[in-house]
């Protein structure tokens, strides 16, 4: 899932001024998200068995158009709570679960804020949509968000790229064809890849180190169960280029 800062919505901070809600792609972006994501197929089984572990609600932050949580929702015969900003993308996630007959509660909101009626036992952010949070401070309050909406023992994972300059220089300006059409381009003083479709519509990520995510962990008061360098849990190491966490609350 993608997102991106939607002007439009604002939100308020009692440390700084207010800046502009997360969305998950932009309106524009919507429409091509499905072939977008077509090909990424391989953090399903990890969500999925995370799901089947967790003896309580599951909560998906940025559901998208549902292309982990559909699925599941139908290994587990459970309901999935999703929340997304984006109303295009939470239409898609609606038809998809109509047409499967999966079980999704969809929900509009942004992840910085999310609530929960009864505290959940999994919470989980795919397909590296952190990422699109552009500030440490946007990053702690969802981490304090989700701390604080889980149950003692409860879990939350979540996946992102390790960064690597070597592929940085050779997609930086880069137009390519697939999925769909679009440009990349890296500004490193920000650590922000803008991704522009040929439309001109652009969504933007800014990429975190490891210890920048275990320091997230710390301040929200979580613990760290496992950290994977790929989606078959193998262990990470220094050439592994994706970084997948799983945190806990501390409890029973």
């Amino acid at each position: 899932m993608i997102l991106g800062p939607d002007p439009r919505c604002q939100t308020r901070d009692h440390d700084r001024a207010s800046i502009p809600c997360m969305t998950s792609w932009p309106e524009d972006f919507a429409v091509r998200y499905e072939e977008w994501s077509a090909q990424m197929t391989e953090d399903i089984p990890f969500y999925v068995q995370l799901a089947r572990e967790a003896d309580g609600p599951l909560v998906e932050l940025a559901v998208g158009n549902g292309r982990v949580a559909v699925p599941v929702a139908l290994a587990t015969g459970r309901t999935i709570v999703g929340i997304d900003t984006s109303p295009a993308m939470l239409e898609q996630a609606r038809a998809s679960a109509a047409r499967s007959g999966a079980q999704l509660d969809l929900r509009e909101g942004d992840m910085r804020d999310f609530e929960l009626e009864v505290p959940a036992a999994l919470v989980y952010c795919p397909f590296r949509a952190l990422l699109h949070l552009p500030t440490w401070a946007d990053r702690r309050r969802t981490f304090e968000r989700v701390a604080a909406s889980l149950r003692p023992g409860g879990r939350f994972a979540w996946n992102a790229f390790a960064f690597d300059h070597a592929r940085a220089a050779e997609l930086d300006g880069r137009r390519a064809a697939e999925p769909v059409p679009h440009s990349v381009r890296y500004a490193v003083a920000d650590n922000r890849i803008d991704i522009t479709l040929k439309n001109g519509a652009t969504s933007s990520l800014w990429w975190a180190t490891k210890n920048e995510w275990l320091g997230l962990v710390d301040v929200a008061g979580l613990e760290v169960e496992a950290l994977y360098g790929g989606f078959d849990r193998r262990p990470l190491d220094d050439d592994s280029r994706e970084y997948l966490f799983v945190a806990r609350r501390p409890g029973v």
